[in-house]
């Protein structure tokens, strides 16, 4: 059976069907084009996100230089602080030696003007007397420097102040364990043991 191409009834559909297909290629495109903005979306956030973590690490890189930069700067600081107070610490000392030296001279002088005058003079009184002058000179001296006498005869025997050289028998039940006499005497320099009593104690 032959086709018949003038047949009005084919020539009405064929605009319809060319709509359709046209309707259909748009949708498809259409279709295309949505999920090409999808993507083009997922990959402008994605590129977003990778802009945004570049701009973090770059301010902490920043931030740790910063850091470093003033970690640095006060661990030199604290060498040059530690440096300059060991050098002053020294000079304190070596300061404060000279001043107990240079504070002894005067005294030396008078043991000086005291041993010449002994050899020119007879009296024994006036000898021991001028003596006793420069004792009690150097007794001041050593007080206005720290240094005193660690007090022991009559005390209770105290380790921490006291050296026992001997064990000394008393009947008097109350002197035991009191110093009975201090052959070498004990000082404290600034409420600090310089040196420790040697006591006799009793038993």
């Amino acid at each position: 059976m032959s086709h018949k191409p003038n047949n009005p009834k084919e020539k009405k559909e064929a605009p319809q069907q060319e709509e359709a297909v046209l309707d259909d290629v748009q949708e498809a495109f259409d279709e295309q084009n949505s999920v090409e903005d999808e993507e083009n979306d997922i990959i402008n956030k994605q590129l977003s996100d990778i802009d945004a973590l570049n701009k973090q690490l770059q301010d902490a890189e920043e931030k740790l230089a910063k850091e470093k930069k003033e970690y640095l700067f006060l661990m030199a600081e604290f060498d040059n602080f530690r440096k300059r107070t060991v050098k002053e610490k020294s000079e304190i000392i070596k300061n404060a030696a000279e001043n107990v030296f240079k504070g002894l001279l005067p005294i030396v002088d008078d043991f000086e003007r005291g041993l010449e005058a002994s050899a020119k003079c007879d009296d024994a009184a006036s000898v021991r007397q001028g003596m006793e002058l420069i004792y009690q000179k150097l007794v001041k001296f050593l007080a206005a420097n720290g240094v005193k006498p660690i007090e022991s005869n009559g005390k209770p025997f105290d380790e921490e102040y006291h050296e026992a050289i001997a064990m000394v028998p008393v009947t008097d039940e109350s002197q035991k364990g009191i110093v009975i006499d201090t052959p070498s005497k004990g000082y404290t320099i600034n409420d600090k043991v310089l040196r420790h009593a040697k006591v006799a104690v009793g038993q």
